[in-house]
């Protein structure tokens, strides 16, 4: 498929009432209104390819740009086109999903994580967050060691009063504190002492953390 009829399929797709509802939850705009399964469906028959999904990029609209992470190749993506793409995240879900269907899933995820979350922009520094615990999630093969030497750096960025990064920072600390019960106990060792901090926006990280990672102790 060309660029031009891609767009034209979801420009067909779209639904206004949809763009709404988007624009209610502070979703990416413009947009044509195109479901997140309908996107997955269309990549599936792209499949993997690197330029379009570049071009895709270039295109100023919600769905191009969630399309090209879902139809781009993560070997083929490098240190340069992540920083392009990531100075174009202009709210949580682009940055969300370009994170978890793309960047995530490249060899860089985890030095380029660690890199963003202590950039000051709003949605790089929460896509360092996302990548992280995606990461958590899904690399089951790596140490232990590999996600709790970042615990003092994550608790460190998550001193944050901006709602997208520091729930960025909560959903990355959980997702370590998920993987097994020495994770648990060290991620919340982490954040206990930052539970009654004088700052709003670690306090709330600490409290979030642990409100979880105890209940989930205690099943």
């Amino acid at each position: 498929m060309s660029l031009e009829e891609i767009l034209s399929e979801l420009q067909q797709a779209g639904d206004p009432q949809r763009v709404a509802s988007l624009k209610r939850v502070g979703a990416a705009a413009p947009a044509f209104g195109v479901d997140l399964p309908t996107l997955r469906a269309l990549a599936r028959r792209i499949g993997h390819d690197h330029r379009l999904a570049l071009a895709l990029w270039q295109e100023p609209v919600r769905e191009a740009r969630i399309l090209a992470s879902l139809i781009d190749d993560p070997e083929r993506v490098t240190a340069n086109q992540m920083e392009r793409w990531a100075r174009g995240f202009d709210s949580w879900e682009i940055c969300d999903q370009v994170c978890q269907n793309l960047f995530a899933h490249t060899p860089i995820a985890l030095p380029k994580a660690v890199e963003w979350i202590r950039r000051p922009e709003e949605f790089v520094k929460r896509a360092g967050f996302v990548l992280i615990a995606v990461r958590a999630v899904h690399d089951k093969r790596a140490h232990d060691d590999t996600f709790a030497d970042l615990l003092p750096t994550l608790m460190a960025a998550a001193d944050d009063d901006r709602p997208y990064v520091r729930k960025g920072a909560s959903w990355a600390l959980r997702q370590i504190g998920k993987r097994n019960d020495r994770l648990r106990t060290r991620v919340l060792d982490t954040v206990t002492p930052c539970i009654d901090s004088d700052s709003r926006g670690a306090r709330w990280v600490a409290r979030d953390v642990s409100r979880e990672l105890v209940g989930a102790g205690a099943g």
